[in-house]
């Protein structure tokens, strides 16, 4: 279970994790049980990162820009490269499945991937900003704090992507994952972070998870539309996406 944890810090995260010896391919497989307990990493390090700032009392814009750049160098970017990477391909393709897949493994940086980060940054920046200012964010219970759902809830929901849809690129970490998941173990631990949501968060806690759910299911049925599956970028992007829509919903529920 610790190696299983260990590798989805390592991978979700630029914590210095390492292991002693190399992991095995059925290794790789079982993290993604573990995603969802990285996700509660992120979510509990934002808040206490938002809890340290707290008393400096340093203006909303600038609260939040450095609660967004805490919230980068933690997971090192890596699904924001997903989702410019796929911004690129989906317009690029131009409906086109080998096309799009093609374009994914482009490594320029087209018009379209800038404007998706530009788009998803000033999005999440904007609604770390609005949370700040409505007093959301300021608690004495570090585990309460409602900014750290999206992290929580789009780790939840990545791995149940792997378990429902066909990981099309062959080789690779995203196929050995999708050869050696563990299926049980997978929906037990989505099951027990759902639940933990609910437990922490209560009714807005599931009223956020649905509206991520809902964002998951509508990229999910794009991915198979053009693809016939998914792919890490597509997955990455997947992230990135959920985390605004459930900051957003967020945002409107405490308004």
């Amino acid at each position: 279970m610790w190696r299983a944890f260990a590798l989805a810090l390592q991978f979700l995260t630029r914590l210095p994790v390492r292991l002693r010896t190399a992991p095995r391919p059925s290794e790789f497989g079982s993290s993604l049980y573990a995603y969802p307990w990285v996700g509660w990493l992120i979510g509990a390090s934002l808040a206490a990162f938002d809890r340290a700032l707290q008393p400096v009392h340093l203006s909303g814009p600038l609260h939040a820009m450095l609660m967004l750049t805490g919230w980068v160098l933690l997971t090192g970017g890596l699904h924001l490269d997903g989702l410019a990477d796929s911004a690129d391909a989906w317009v690029g393709g131009q409906g086109d499945r080998e096309r799009t897949l093609q374009l994914m493994k482009d490594p320029h940086v087209g018009v379209m991937a800038v404007l998706a980060l530009a788009l998803v940054l000033g999005l999440k920046v904007t609604g770390l900003q609005a949370l700040v200012q409505t007093g959301v964010a300021d608690t004495d219970e570090v585990w309460h704090i409602s900014l750290a759902l999206p992290p929580v809830i789009a780790r939840t929901l990545l791995p149940l992507l792997f378990v429902t849809t066909d990981y099309v690129r062959p080789g690779g970490l995203g196929a050995m994952l999708a050869q050696h998941q563990p299926v049980p173990a997978i929906l037990w631990s989505a099951a027990l972070s759902g639940a933990a949501l609910w437990l922490a968060f209560g009714v807005n806690g599931l009223l956020t998870l649905a509206a991520g759910a809902a964002c998951a299911i509508g990229l999910r049925s794009m991915m198979i539309k053009r693809l016939a599956g998914f792919t890490g970028d597509t997955a990455g992007a997947m992230v990135e996406l959920v985390e605004v829509v459930t900051l957003l919903a967020l945002v409107a529920i405490h308004a």
